[in-house]
């Protein structure tokens, strides 16, 4: 079994790793928010349906990769409450 020492060690190292992947989500949100205003300029003006859906289905994945962001922040969240009552 291990120590607490060497259980609070391997939860940090997790944790670590979740915010790497947070900086890979917001950098994936601003791509996707650079590639919307790239795609309105370059459509502008456009009704075409497939334009629009599109502009919508950027939109939903950047709601998702925020909905991701709140969900790992309170994995983080947990896992130290976790950690602390250790």
């Amino acid at each position: 079994m291990a120590s607490v020492a060497e259980l609070r060690a391997a939860v940090d190292a997790a944790l670590q790793q979740v915010t790497e992947g947070q900086a890979a989500i917001q950098a994936a949100r601003e791509k996707l928010g650079e590639a919307q205003q790239s795609l309105a300029q370059a459509l502008d003006g456009s009704a075409n349906p497939e334009v629009q859906s599109a502009h919508a289905s950027l939109s939903h994945a950047d709601q998702q990769l925020e909905e991701c962001m709140g969900s790992t922040a309170q994995a983080i969240e947990q896992a130290q409450t976790y950690t602390a009552n250790l």
